[in-house]
């Protein structure tokens, strides 16, 4: 599928209004993850409408770039993206996290058109994503890998299992982003098990390392560029972002990994936390 051409500040708009949709989409269902699906919102968006080769028509197409959440918690970001590419109805959003749903909490790819991997228990996406690139490299196929981890995630042993098996074996079709928002669901990832030096770490593991921004639209860009370029190894990026993002309600606070609302007051103090104002596509 074609990339967007699109503007700065039509990329602003777009931002703002995922952040709009996954908020009212969150707290209607009563709860859900919103601290990290809104640090993802200008990576994803970048994914999908610049970087990605998809066809939402054809959500199996063999070639396809395909992206793993291995932090499948963040689900509702993905769906956003998925929805406003037309991969299905926007109306699906509305039933993000509630019973019967196509949209679950934690990402199914038998049950929503257009996600790559059904996202288990933290720590295993990588894996995965390997597997994937492996596979695609002794296919002879040219299409790409990229796979999403969290920090929180990154205490898991499987994470560096991984990192190890893909440096291995020269995976440069393989494009991970590290989703460096420094919280997870217990508090400070300093202060839980730190992480630091993070970019040491990966590069002593045999990947090409890279920073950004990552809510900075061409810094993202071009850093994926970068990443895109390396040959006979993989490449980790490490993103530098805000959990909770554009929501004073949520923003860097660790009471956000996993919001309960379980009144009107309370969804009214959420909504208002965003400071605008939008028309909802359901």
């Amino acid at each position: 599928m074609e990339k967007q051409d699109l503007s700065l500040e039509n990329l602003d708009e777009l931002a703002r209004e995922f952040r709009y949709v996954l908020t009212d989409a969150i707290c209607r269902s009563g709860s859900g993850h919103i601290g990290g699906v809104m640090s993802l919102v200008e990576i994803v968006i970048t994914l999908y409408y610049r970087v990605m080769n998809v066809r939402p028509l054809e959500p199996n197409w063999a070639d396809r770039d395909r992206l793993v959440l291995s932090k499948g918690h963040a689900g509702p970001m993905i769906y956003t993206a998925l929805a406003y590419k037309g991969f299905f109805p926007k109306a699906w959003l509305a039933t993000i996290n509630q019973n019967g749903t196509h949209l679950p909490s934690h990402m199914d790819q038998n049950l929503t058109p257009g996600v790559d991997l059904t996202a288990g228990s933290l720590g295993q996406g990588l894996s995965a994503a390997c597997g994937m690139a492996l596979a695609a490299k002794r296919d002879g196929r040219k299409h790409r890998i990229f796979c999403i981890i969290g920090d929180g995630e990154s205490d898991e042993g499987q994470i560096w299992e991984a990192a190890l098996f893909a440096s291995h074996h020269g995976l440069d079709n393989l494009i991970a982003i590290c989703d460096y928002n420094k919280l997870q669901i217990d508090g400070f990832t300093r202060q839980i098990l730190n992480l630091e030096p993070l970019v040491d770490k990966w590069r002593a593991f045999g990947w090409e390392t890279f920073e950004m921004d990552g809510h900075d639209w061409n810094a993202i860009h071009d850093t994926l560029a970068k990443a895109d370029a390396v040959t006979a190894k993989p490449a980790m990026v490490i993103a530098h972002t805000v959990k909770g993002k554009g929501n004073s309600e949520t923003e860097n606070r660790v009471d956000c990994h996993n919001i309960r609302i379980p009144d009107q007051a309370t969804y009214d103090r959420i909504m208002c936390g965003l400071e605008c104002k939008m028309e909802l596509p359901y």
